[in-house]
This record gives C-alpha cells, sequence and structure tokens, in this order.
C-alpha cells in the first residue's frame, strides 16, 4: 500500500517559522515534522511514498532524497499550478493504481493507522475519513456519522450553535483509486470542499473511522509550541536522534561531541534534548528544552520549554520561556524572552533586550541594546519600523541599499506621482550614489515619470530649481555624513521642502505591497538634462546680494569646499561678487570614502591656521551636500553650531531691523535677547527641516537655522543654502562693519550643553508621559519635547526621531550650573527607564 504525504503548502499560518524553509521541513526535536510522519507510516508497514511539493520543493527533496536513507521510497510528485488538496492527488494519479492513504505532512500524530485501512476495507469504503474527537472543534471541519459509521454530514468552520458533535476531519485519508475520477484534470479541488460533498450528493460509500491517541494540526506557532511541551511531557512518543542519558529527575538526549562544562552545577530537568556538538559553558538551568546542533549556551542561561533550532548562540544570563529561536539566532547577555515568542533566522539581539510574550521577528532583524519590543518586526521591516527616517531612506550601500531595493523604491515613489509627470534627480560626487540612482531612475520611469537628470550637483541648487517651476519633486543620493559606508536618499516637493510624512507614508505602503503604477511599453517615462540648473541659480544668487557693496569691500575669505560639487560654482560666484577666496580642498573625487573624525578635526584645524595667516575676512568649512556649513572668524577661533546660529542671527537683527527668527526649540535663548534689541520677532518652532523651513518661507522671515550648522536666508530662499551663507554673511559683515569675533564675544555669557541617553522606542512615550508629569508645577512648554524654564535657565527633554535616544539639552548661567542641571534631568531618566521597565 501506498501513501500519499501532502508536502506542498505555503505555511503562511505558521510564519516566520516558514520565511526560510517549508512546513514539513520545520524540526521538532530535532528531526523534521515530515520524518515523524514517515515514522508512523513505516511503523504500521507503508514504505511506499508519494510526496506532493509545491512551496520550496527542493528543500525537502534535498534532505530525504529518493527515501533508502530512511527505510522508504520515495516518488516526487510536483504540480505547475496549486490545484489544492485533491486537485494535487489527481496530478499524481498515475501512481495510484490501488487503495492508498493520504496524511499531511505537517501533523504530529500517533494514531493506529492500521485500525484505519482496516475499518476502511470491513465497510467496502471507497472513501474513508479518519475522525478524531478535539475539545475545539470550531476551528476544523466538523463530520457526523450513523450508527454504522457511514457519514451523513459536513460542517466547515462551524458556529457554536451549529456544534452537534466533537469529533473532526483529520485530513488523513483512506481512498480506493476510483475516487480520483471525480477530480477534473488540471482543475483546483478542495477534498472537504469539493470531492467529499460530492460523494455523499450521490451517496458514495463515504465512511467516517474514529481514533483515539494524539493528533495535532501544526498550523501556527502557538501550536508547534504546544506540539513541543507535548513531547517533553511524554503525551505523545517520538524517535529521537540523541542517544538517552538517564539522570536523576530528567530524561536527557545527548547528540555526538556534546559538551556541558560544568555538568554537576546545572540543572537539568524534565525532558532536555542536546543537538550534535552542542556546548553548555558554566553553570544553566535547562528544563524540557529542545536543542538543535552546534549551539553555544554561557553561563547563567535559564531555559524552559524553549526551543532552540541549529546555531544558535546564547550570551552569559539568557533567560528564555516558552520560545521558539530558529537557525543562526545570536541573544546577547542578559537577554529576557517571554512565552510565545518566535525569533526567526540570523536575528541579532542586543545585550539586555527585552522580548515581551508572544512577539514574532521575521529573518536577519538587529534588535538593539536595551531593547523592548513589545510588537511583531515583520519580514520587510527595519527595527525602526519605517522605510523613512524623516523625508531620507538610509542604509548600507549595497548592502541594505542595493540597486534592486533602489529601483523598487523609485518605482514606488513614481507610482505616488501624476503619470507624465518631471522629477529632479541629482546625486554627490561618490560612485555608489550615481550607481543607486541610476537603478532608482529606472524605477521611475516604469512608473511612467519623467526625469531631469542634473547628474553631480550641490544639493541646495537642486533645492533652488524646485522653486521655481516645472517639476513636482526631486530626488538626491549622497554618501552619509555620519558613516562612508551609508547612502542617503532625500527627497523633495515641489517646492524644494522635505516631503511631508503623509507623503512618506504613501511611498512605504506601495512599496511593501509591491503595488507599483507599470505603464504600458509606449508610455515608460524620459531622461533629460539641464544643462543651465547653474545658470538658475546664479542669476537668483546674485539677485539676492548687494554685490556693490561686497565689490567695494572686496572681502578675503577661505572655504574648504570638501571635495564636493559646490566647488563648480561657488568660487566663480564668490569671484563676481569681487571677493578674493583662497579654496581649498575644491578637486571633485569620485573615488573618496568619506574623511573620518581625525581627518575633519586636521581640516577645521588647518582652514583656521590659514585664516589667521592671511588675514582673511573669515573662513568657512561646507559639508559635501552644500547644506551644512562651519564658520571661523578671523582670529582663527572656530564656532560651535549654536554659536554660529547666535552669530548669524545678530548680524541679520543688525543689518535688516525688522522680520523674524525662525529657529527651533532648542536654540539657545539668548536669541530672542538680540532680536528684541533690534525689534524682530522669534518664531521657534519643531527642530525638523520640514517645519524650520515652511516657517523660513513665511511672510517677513529674515532667517532661518537648524541646530547642525544649516542656515537659510529666504531672501534668496527658504531652504538652506551653505553656498549662499558664505556670501551672505560677507554681506552683513559689511552692511554692519562687524567682525565675526566682535559680533560673537558681544554675547551675554551663557552656557550650552546637550547630551544623550540610549532609549528603547517602546519607552519614550513613557518617558514624555513622566517628564510632562514631572513638569506640571513648573513653566513648560510642549512645542517639541518638554521645555520646562527654570528662572533664566531652562531644560528641554526631546526624544529622537530616527534614533533609540533622547536628547537632553539645557541653557544655564554658567557651565557648573548648566552641568548639574542635565545631570539632576539625567538621573530622573534613568530612573523613570527603570520604573517604565518594571
Amino acid at each position: 500500500m501506498k501513501a500519499v504525504i501532502m508536502a506542498g503548502g505555503f505555511g503562511t499560518r505558521i510564519h516566520p517559522l516558514t520565511i526560510n524553509l517549508p512546513k514539513p521541513m520545520i524540526p521538532l526535536v530535532n528531526r523534521p515534522i515530515m520524518l515523524h510522519i514517515i515514522d508512523l507510516l513505516k511503523k504500521h508497514g507503508i514504505s511506499e511514498l508519494v510526496l506532493l511539493l509545491y512551496h520550496q520543493p527542493e528543500a525537502i527533496k534535498n534532505f530525504f532524497g529518493d527515501g533508502s536513507e530512511f527505510g522508504v521510497r520515495i516518488t516526487y510528485v510536483t504540480p505547475l499550478e496549486d490545484f489544492g488538496t485533491a486537485g494535487a492527488v489527481k496530478a499524481a494519479g498515475k501512481f495510484l493504481k490501488e487503495r492508498f492513504l493520504i496524511i499531511s505532512g505537517d501533523l504530529l500524530t500517533d494514531f493506529d493507522l492500521s485500525a484505519a485501512i482496516e475499518f476502511h476495507e470491513t465497510q467496502q469504503a471507497l472513501a474513508t475519513i479518519t475522525l478524531t474527537s478535539v475539545k475545539d472543534p470550531l476551528q476544523f471541519g466538523v463530520v457526523i456519522t450513523d450508527k454504522q459509521g457511514r457519514i451523513t454530514k459536513f460542517l466547515e468552520k462551524p458556529g457554536w450553535g451549529e456544534v452537534f458533535s466533537d469529533t473532526i476531519n483529520t485530513g488523513i485519508y483512506v481512498l480506493e483509486p476510483e475516487v480520483l475520477d471525480l477530480i477534473p484534470d488540471g482543475e483546483n479541488r478542495d477534498w472537504s470542499k469539493d470531492i467529499f460533498p460530492l460523494m455523499l450528493e450521490r451517496q458514495m460509500a463515504l465512511f467516517g473511522c474514529n481514533l483515539s491517541g494524539y493528533w495535532a494540526d501544526i498550523g501556527n506557532t502557538d501550536a508547534y509550541l504546544e506540539a513541543c511541551r507535548d513531547i517533553a511531557a511524554k503525551r505523545v512518543e517520538v524517535q529521537k536522534s540523541e542517544r538517552r542519558t538517564s539522570r536523576q529527575d530528567a530524561d536527557i538526549y545527548l547528540g555526538e561531541e556534546v559538551l556541558i562544562e560544568e555538568g554537576e552545577r546545572s540543572r537539568l530537568e524534565g525532558m532536555v534534548v542536546l543537538g550534535d556538538n552542542t556546548h553548555i559553558l558554566g553553570k544553566v538551568r535547562l528544563k524540557n528544552c529542545f536543542i538543535g546542533r552546534n549551539c553555544l549556551i554561557e553561563d547563567g542561561a535559564d531555559l524552559e520549554n524553549t526551543v532552540l533550532w541549529d546555531n544558535v548562540y546564547l550570551k552569559r544570563g539568557a533567560r528564555i520561556n516558552g520560545a521558539v529561536l530558529c537557525q543562526n539566532v545570536r541573544a546577547g547577555r542578559g537577554v529576557i524572552i517571554e512565552e510565545g515568542a518566535v525569533i526567526a533566522d540570523e536575528t541579532n539581539i542586543g545585550d539586555e533586550a527585552h522580548l515581551r510574550k508572544d512577539v514574532k521577528v521575521w529573518p536577519r532583524k538587529v534588535i538593539e541594546r536595551g531593547a523592548i519590543v513589545t510588537t511583531n518586526l515583520i519580514w520587510g521591516e527595519k527595527w525602526r519600523k519605517s522605510l523613512f527616517e524623516g523625508s531620507q531612506v538610509r542604509g548600507l550601500t549595497n548592502i541594505e541599499l542595493t540597486p534592486e531595493f533602489s529601483a523598487k523604491l523609485g518605482a514606488a515613489y513614481g507610482s505616488i506621482l501624476p503619470k507624465d509627470a518631471f522629477i529632479l534627480g541629482g546625486r554627490d560626487s561618490v560612485r555608489s550614489s550615481r550607481m543607486l540612482k541610476r537603478s532608482f531612475v529606472g524605477g521611475l520611469l516604469s512608473a511612467g515619470v519623467n526625469v531631469r537628470d542634473t547628474k553631480m550637483v550641490s544639493l541646495p541648487v537642486l533645492r533652488y530649481k524646485l522653486t521655481t517651476f516645472g517639476e513636482v519633486g526631486g530626488v538626491q543620493f549622497r554618501q552619509s555624513p555620519e558613516d562612508p559606508a551609508a547612502t542617503e536618499i532625500l527627497f523633495y516637493d515641489g517646492e524644494g521642502n522635505e516631503i511631508s510624512s503623509s507623503t512618506t507614508k504613501a511611498i512605504e505602503r506601495i512599496f511593501y505591497k509591491e503595488n507599483f503604477r507599470r505603464v504600458h511599453y509606449t508610455e515608460p517615462g524620459g531622461i533629460s538634462e539641464i544643462p543651465r540648473i547653474y545658470d538658475y541659480y546664479r542669476e537668483g544668487f546674485l539677485r539676492a546680494l548687494d554685490g556693490d557693496l561686497l565689490r567695494r569691500t572686496a572681502p578675503k575669505v577661505v572655504v574648504d569646499l570638501n571635495h564636493s560639487a559646490a566647488g563648480n560654482v561657488l568660487p566663480a560666484l564668490l569671484n563676481e561678487l569681487g571677493c578674493e577666496v583662497i579654496e581649498l580642498n575644491s578637486h571633485v573625487s569620485e573615488s573618496r570614502t568619506g574623511a573620518s573624525p581625525e581627518q575633519a578635526e586636521r581640516a577645521l584645524q588647518q582652514l583656521s591656521s590659514i585664516v589667521v595667516t592671511l588675514g582673511a575676512t573669515a573662513g568657512f568649512w561646507l559639508g559635501p551636500s552644500g547644506e551644512r556649513i562651519r564658520l571661523i572668524d578671523e582670529t582663527g577661533q572656530l564656532l560651535a553650531d549654536h554659536e554660529a546660529l547666535i552669530t548669524l542671527a545678530a548680524l541679520v537683527c543688525r543689518a535688516e531691523r525688522r522680520g523674524s527668527l525662525v529657529v527651533p526649540v532648542p536654540a539657545p535663548q539668548v536669541v530672542e535677547e538680540i532680536a528684541r534689541e533690534s525689534g524682530l520677532m522669534v518664531n521657534r518652532t519643531k527642530a525638523d527641516g520640514r517645519s524650520l523651513v515652511e516657517g523660513g518661507r513665511e511672510r517677513h522671515a529674515q532667517f532661518a537655522a537648524a541646530m547642525d550648522g544649516r542656515f537659510a536666508f529666504p531672501s534668496f530662499q527658504a531652504n538652506f543654502d551653505a553656498l549662499f551663507t558664505v556670501a551672505k554673511t560677507l554681506e552683513l559683515l559689511a552692511r554692519t562693519g562687524e567682525s565675526l569675533s566682535k559680533v560673537r564675544q558681544g554675547f551675554p555669557a551663557r552656557a550650552y550643553q546637550a547630551i544623550q541617553i540610549p532609549c528603547s522606542w517602546d519607552l519614550k512615550g513613557g518617558l514624555m508621559r513622566k517628564m510632562s508629569e514631572d513638569s506640571v508645577d513648573r513653566e513648560a512648554s510642549f512645542l517639541d519635547g518638554v521645555k520646562v524654564q527654570i528662572g533664566n535657565d531652562w531644560a528641554l527633554f526631546l526624544p529622537d526621531q530616527h534614533r533609540p535616544v533622547v536628547h537632553l539639552i539645557a541653557e544655564a548661567a554658567d557651565r557648573v550650573t548648566v552641568e548639574r542641571l542635565l545631570e539632576s534631568y539625567r538621573r530622573k531618566v534613568e530612573q523613570w527607564k527603570l520604573d517604565l521597565q518594571e
């Protein structure tokens, strides 16, 4: 007699266990589930097997081969389409010319199959469905039989008001080959929904055989864990590859080359299975655990009702209860994983992370140190739970951001834009940016969007062009300023501002669902160039400045162009304005790998020295994208970012005497004092770039500033522009007759400091609540974070939008006071974190 094993299901209900392998291959006590089924079939004298495959068939074929290693003969059938449970068996009809049995490859059971076969033969049935009683029949198909066992009624997924029996269909059938004649060739048919009801309608010999014993449909992760607990509790016996070792109060099964370093001190309780070459280092506690091959468990680990697949590494002090860790998972020191959690392949869990009950983590995730994970981390998502960080997508070049990823992202972006629209596409000088941009453009074209390619361009030039006309948006590819190994893709709307959160969510929805707009083959977008893009920028740049004044004063300026595209435009503009320009690092290089912090520090020291030596009016260091700027005064003093903000704000106030300044909530309070003296208003906004630029677009805005050295002068453009900041600073110095050092030294002496505190995403909301409660009796504002006023001093608690940290920023009369203020709030935050984790 032959048996047909149904092994083609997708296993979606049991994700993430089946992301990288088919469901019948899920390990159960270090052996595939289907191998336990084969053991059962052999026990009842069935060794001729037909395996029906569909999803990931090669994984099954590679493991089982022709079956000889396992004492059976296997024939594989892989239908070309998903024909359903019955249609798939029909596809194997040529191998089924006599009575045969059907069983699922993902069941765990110890049923007496011989009894079912004998019942079938005694009743002279055409089809016999093996039945069993369960406590909760709602999730299964209920089957009702008469006294002779003939089936009289089917109830598919009944409600409690329809449950007249707790007897269900187990998915194990004994069939005569004539039953296959009821199934049309090449059509989708299901046994329970189509064929058996048809047999019942035609009053054919359809019987149900009640069997007692253990039966479990391992349909989801909870059922998988329950099956493992049942094996450990000896509710069902399964064969094990490891040898049994008797030990008081425990059933221990050890594979080859197992090492238990402190066997006498470690506590092994219940049933414990340790696969080949697994090492236990130090004192551990294992109770009812199935440990795979090549695992490493360090001292202090405490595991109960836990399943580890192969190649899992648990560091010191890990505590896991009732969870599954799949292949190649790494868990750091002190990790806590609660009941029902499932951690898929190749996930790295940082030290002291805490994964809460029933959390599912899809493959290849990185869970940060100290994180508290309360929700599922799904396939396709990053730990930060979104594709975008603000208005940009960032990732490791050719690892996270690959050409395939970039093309898909371009198609998603193009799908939210009007068909036949135009966008600008730019990049920095780095080759990897060009590679990824070309792939991205391909995705855009596939969605019917046209691209005006600016090629290598400084970011302010691209954003300025967007403020004119003709394009609905723009993208810029650049090497990350923080990590040379990463690329950033920046997205802008039709006005040159960072795209909104609603736009990023629209792109993400299409990206993850892959619901791209694919235009007809005659309608892809086109690529064109903008040969005069620098001409647009030059005309607006010169028009926004007092060129005559600059030509009369002829300031000497030293500019470090940082090998960026700004070298193609800024020196010529400054020369045209009559400035004497000394250029540093003006050569544009495509092979640069980014400057280390030490190299950047040396470059600033060199710039400072040259400014003093040449007696220059000022020195400027430009960021590679042309947005960020560092200022050096004529004495060679490098201004910190907050000092540069105050200095430029003071120059604007003294030169303009009207309008408003736009600064973020964390900006020093002295800005208000400076503005008040000159009759200007201060508009504080959130610290993100979009909010600041929107503020800069408001009527009468004279100046907008971020806290990271990005500045905008709305008389030219409200977008951040380091190139224009150089020229505008020189013009303001000429108009006021001041020097940078004199303006800087004229500030009221105040101390300003900022620190970062690590904080998991799950704690941020709770910390905001704690900070708000702590500030109830104080003067506080809640525009961006929680800012508490303490006399003339203040402290700001600001959660980071894109990283697992919170910022503490404070300003006070002197350094001792500001450090004391920061330390007091740091202690509060650390205590609040402990309180929230309890």
